[in-house]
C-alpha cells in the first residue's frame, strides 16, 4: 500500500464516528417515554451523517425534552425556559459552520418561547428543530400546555382545559419565511428517522413536530392511533418520504403529497384524525438569515480583539506620551 493511500485510509478511519461516539449519559426519562425514540433517532442520524461531535451543538430550553443535550456526546447548551431559539441563533451567527440542533417541548416552544419560535421561522437560519409534543407539561408534573386537548384535567385545569389546542403545524405554515415543516410520531421509528434525516439535509430552518407518548401523565393519549395503523396517514412523494415495502404493508393509508404545495400542506396540517405523518412543506430556495448577514466572516479572533480594543480605547486615559507610543 502506498504512503498516500495508507494515510488516506488512516484518516478515513479516524474521521468515522460510530453510534457510541454520540451516546452520552444514561437517559433519565420514564420507561416508554417517546423522548427515548427521538434520542435514538438523533444519535443514529449523527452517526450516519458522520457529524463530528466537536462541530455539533444541541440546544434546549426547559422540560423533559430539553434534557436531550445531556445524553448526546457533543457540545450542548441547556438554556432557560423558552429561550432555546435565540441561543441557537447566536451560535449559528457566530459559527455558521457548526451543525446546530434544537430540542424543545410543547410548553417550552409554544408557550413561553412562542415569540422566539415565530421569529426563528422568519429568519430561516440553517438549524434543525425537533418539537417533542406530548400535550402536557411533564417535568413539572402534569400541567396543561398549549397543545393539551380540550377537557384535559390537570393540576392547572382541574375542571378540564377550556381552550382548543394549538396546532404547531398550522401556526408554522402561516409564518412568512418558513421553509421546512414536517410531522412524525415516536411509534414509527423508521419514518421518524427518515424525516429527521430530511430535515437535517434541508438548508434552512427545519421544524419537525414529533407526537410523543408520555406514559406517566398522558398514558392513553395516542392509543387509538397505536392500535389502528390506518389512522396514521403517511405523506409520500418522490421529493418526500418513500416507505420500505414492509412498512408500506403495515401503513396502507398513504397520501401522495408534493411538499412544494404550501396550500395543500396547510389543509393537511389541519387534520387530527388520521394523523398526517411526513414532510408537509419544503422550500429549498428560501434564503437563510446567516447568509444575508454574512455571519462569521468578521468574527475571527483578530477581528474580535481589534473590535474590543477600539471600544475600550474610547474610555482609556493614557499617561502623557503613552497614547502615541501605543499607536506606534
Amino acid at each position: 500500500m502506498s504512503r498516500s493511500l495508507n494515510s488516506s485510509v488512516i484518516r478515513l478511519h479516524e474521521e468515522h464516528h460510530a453510534l457510541e461516539d454520540y451516546q452520552g449519559g444514561v437517559p433519565r426519562w420514564c420507561n416508554g417515554c417517546g423522548d427515548n425514540a427521538i434520542l435514538a433517532a438523533m444519535q443514529r442520524l449523527c452517526s450516519d451523517e458522520n457529524l463530528a461531535p466537536e462541530n455539533t451543538v444541541f440546544v434546549s430550553g426547559i422540560g423533559c425534552s430539553s434534557r436531550l443535550p445531556h445524553y448526546m456526546k457533543t457540545y450542548g447548551f441547556h438554556s432557560l425556559h423558552g429561550r432555546a431559539f435565540p441561543v441557537a441563533e447566536g451560535i449559528k451567527m457566530a459559527r455558521p459552520d457548526l451543525n446546530v440542533f434544537v430540542s424543545t417541548g410543547d410548553g417550552d416552544c409554544c408557550s413561553i418561547g412562542a415569540a422566539h419560535w415565530i421569529h426563528a421561522l422568519r429568519y430561516n437560519m440553517n438549524i434543525t428543530v425537533v418539537l417533542h409534543d406530548n400535550h402536557v407539561y411533564g417535568l413539572t408534573k402534569k400541567q396543561a400546555s398549549p397543545t393539551s386537548p380540550r377537557g384535559l384535567k390537570s393540576n392547572t385545569t382541574p375542571y378540564g382545559a377550556t381552550l382548543e389546542p394549538m396546532n404547531p403545524l398550522t401556526v408554522s405554515l402561516g409564518v412568512q419565511g418558513a421553509s421546512f415543516i414536517a410531522q412524525a410520531v415516536d411509534w414509527v421509528p423508521e419514518v421518524l428517522y427518515d424525516i429527521l434525516k430530511a430535515a437535517y439535509r434541508h438548508r434552512g430552518f427545519s421544524f419537525v413536530r414529533v407526537l410523543q407518548r408520555c406514559p406517566e401523565f398522558m398514558p392513553k393519549a395516542f392509543d387509538p392511533w397505536l392500535h389502528d395503523p390506518q389512522r396514521t396517514q403517511i405523506l409520500t412523494h418522490k421529493d418526500g418520504l418513500q416507505l420500505s415495502p414492509s412498512l408500506s404493508s403495515a401503513y396502507r393509508n398513504q397520501l401522495a403529497h408534493d411538499p412544494a404545495d404550501i396550500d395543500r400542506a396547510r389543509e393537511i396540517a389541519s387534520m387530527d384524525d388520521p394523523i398526517p405523518v411526513g414532510i408537509l412543506y419544503r422550500n429549498a430556495g428560501a434564503p437563510c438569515y446567516e447568509d444575508l448577514r454574512h455571519a462569521g466572516t468578521l468574527r475571527s479572533p483578530a477581528a474580535i480583539r481589534a473590535g474590543l480594543d477600539r471600544e475600550l480605547d474610547k474610555f482609556t486615559f493614557w499617561p502623557e506620551g503613552a497614547e502615541a507610543a501605543a499607536a506606534d
